[in-house]
């Protein structure tokens, strides 16, 4: 199963709530980061941070699909998946 394909199938109850707090700690990483004032170097450090750890959060969260919808991948076709 190919990285689009598990993007287009359903996702998990859990992992739909996963997606949606990264979204939020991403944005709210993103809010700090481009805030019109100075702040500390400690804090855009975090705050980067934060918007690494909820974009992963999210992407990885997107890839997870429902067992019943996922079909196993027949590897004695003779494709191995490399061209």
């Amino acid at each position: 199963m190919s990285i689009l394909d598990r993007v287009a199938l359903p996702s998990p109850k859990f992992w739909r709530k996963v997606s949606a707090v990264g979204k939020a700690v991403g944005g709210l990483g993103l809010v700090i980061v481009t805030a019109p004032v100075a702040l500390p170097a400690a804090v855009l450090t975090a705050a980067g941070y934060l918007v690494l750890v909820g974009s992963l959060t999210a992407g990885l969260s997107a890839l997870t699909v429902e067992p019943k919808t996922a079909e196993p991948h027949d590897q004695s076709a003779g494709d191995a998946g490399t061209q």
